[in-house]
């Protein structure tokens, strides 16, 4: 082979992907594992898939187990059953979402509208962002002697659910006309939607996790009319999302 002949080839084989490289792409977007995770979604056997598709239940199994690659062909055959676009199989898999809230870190409020305020709260998912739920630890105030004992504490209200948990103390609870008296251990779910207030009723603090949730309106919502005062616990997303900035 001449030198210049021998130069060309050269230049060919490092302009050529090279295979290795191409396996390792098509591994990187975990095809088969794609594919099983669809099918376990609609709890569809490796049978019944085949039925759909055209394709046999062992090379179906072959294609899970990655030791087969589809062809495009094969994998748009199992995209329609699922009603998924060809391109769900090559998009960039979403990021596992981890995010540590450090106690020493945390923000700490006091209950907004209330002078003195009868709890403070301290965001648990401030660093989340688009978090689907927020969390929070709240630690609720003793009344004072010279405070009137038969003073209504200053109702709220939020789309949505929430979630109470009592981690220690007594605390009574009004949720629309309903008053309950909850003690460490208790926990309440109910519709945020409704006005609902707390109170402690222990000598020493009582303190709680509250996770509160915004989902669609359901048809029992309470019709009662808005009680003032929404900063609470259940509505600082807004708050500590702005707080962020300045911690």
């Amino acid at each position: 082979m001449s030198e210049s002949a021998a130069v060309r080839s050269e230049e060919t084989q490092k302009s050529q992907v090279d295979a290795d490289t191409t396996e390792r792409v098509i591994a990187e977007k975990h095809l088969g594992v794609r594919i099983k995770r669809l099918r376990l979604k609609k709890s569809m056997g490796l049978v019944e898939l085949g039925k759909h598709t055209g394709l046999s239940a062992s090379f179906l199994s072959q294609l899970e187990t990655g030791r087969v690659v589809p062809t495009l062909r094969n994998l748009t055959r199992i995209a329609m059953v699922f009603s998924k676009d060809l391109s769900y199989f090559f998009e960039s898999e979403p990021q596992s979402i981890f995010r540590l809230h450090r106690r020493q870190d945390r923000v700490r409020m006091p209950q907004t509208g209330a002078e003195p305020p009868s709890y403070f709260f301290e965001s648990l998912g401030y660093l989340v962002p688009d978090r689907a739920m927020d969390p929070y630890f709240s630690e609720f105030v003793p009344l004072e002697l010279d405070q009137d004992q038969d003073q209504e504490p200053k109702a709220h209200i939020h789309p949505g659910v929430e979630f109470f948990y009592l981690l220690d103390g007594e605390l009574s609870l009004r949720h629309g006309d309903q008053a309950t008296v909850l003690e460490a251990g208790d926990s309440v779910y109910f519709d945020s939607s409704t006005p609902h207030s707390y109170q402690c009723l222990s000598k020493t603090p009582a303190s709680a996790i509250i996770v509160t949730m915004l989902q669609p309106q359901t048809a029992h919502r309470a019709t009662s009319a808005p009680a003032q005062g929404k900063h609470t616990p259940a509505t600082l997303t807004r708050i500590a999302s702005d707080g962020d900035a300045g911690k």
